[in-house]
């Protein structure tokens, strides 16, 4: 899963200006994303109906009509998480939107070492939250979550992770990444883990997944996968 950045501004001479910014932080910082831009807090709200993929907002406070902090306070009332960034030409604003935990307030013309700097402060954070980690390879990181996660697989120096949108290698081991999962996963092979929810049947020497996949089961681990499995459907 990429890491999903949105501008909100109603000037498209500052859409064009921070998308380019975003896009050069990214590509210095060898990070994975896709920017989406909207020209008002309306717009914004209606595509967020049906794709809420968002991880870090760049929102500018004055709008016309629904304002930048109205925004922030609608998205935070429904319990989203994102990481919001404001961006203000006023600085008498942004007493405004303390109450709706903003990363960070820019003031326009937005620096490009500050916004580089907050972003960066953004990515550290969001793969401190529940449920979310940040896999780093030779020319990319990649922000997955937990529930897209079906299994990962190790090799000899990186572990490929097989989500329900494509696949990604971390350079990490495989005991290192099953630190980072919840209860939902379980190990189920020296070289493989699986989250249970995907998991559809276990034999005495594979489980196979919803998709169809087989993947080996350690005969000694069999008994601990087989409970898991059984007590996580009954829940």
């Amino acid at each position: 899963m990429k890491l999903n950045i949105t501008i909100c501004d109603d000037e498209n001479v500052e859409v064009e200006y921070l998308t380019k910014l975003v896009q050069d932080w990214a590509d210095i910082r060898k990070v994975d994303i896709t920017i989406k831009a909207f020209s008002s807090a309306e717009a914004f709200l209606f595509s967020y109906e049906t794709d809420k993929s968002v991880d870090i907002l760049l929102l500018d406070i004055q709008m016309k009509q629904l304002d930048g902090v109205g925004l922030a306070k609608q998205l935070r009332a429904s319990g989203e998480q994102m990481q919001i960034i404001f961006i203000t030409g006023f600085p008498e604003f942004i007493a405004e939107g303390y109450d709706v935990s903003a990363l960070h307030y820019l003031m326009k013309p937005v620096s490009e070492d500050k916004l580089y700097e907050v972003l960066d402060k953004a990515v550290e954070l969001l793969s401190k939250q529940e449920n979310i980690i940040i896999t780093e390879t030779a020319d990319r990181q990649t922000k997955l979550n937990f529930k897209d996660i079906m299994y990962a697989e190790a090799f000899a120096h990186k572990t490929t992770i097989y989500t329900t949108t494509g696949d990604a290698d971390a350079k990490l081991y495989i005991s290192d990444l099953e630190d980072m999962l919840d209860d939902t996963f379980c190990r189920i092979h020296r070289s493989y883990i699986v989250n249970i929810q995907y998991i559809n049947q276990i034999t005495k020497t594979e489980v196979v997944l919803d998709n169809g996949t087989k993947i080996p089961l350690s005969r000694r681990r069999y008994n601990d996968v087989n409970k898991m499995f059984i007590y996580f459907h009954k829940k």
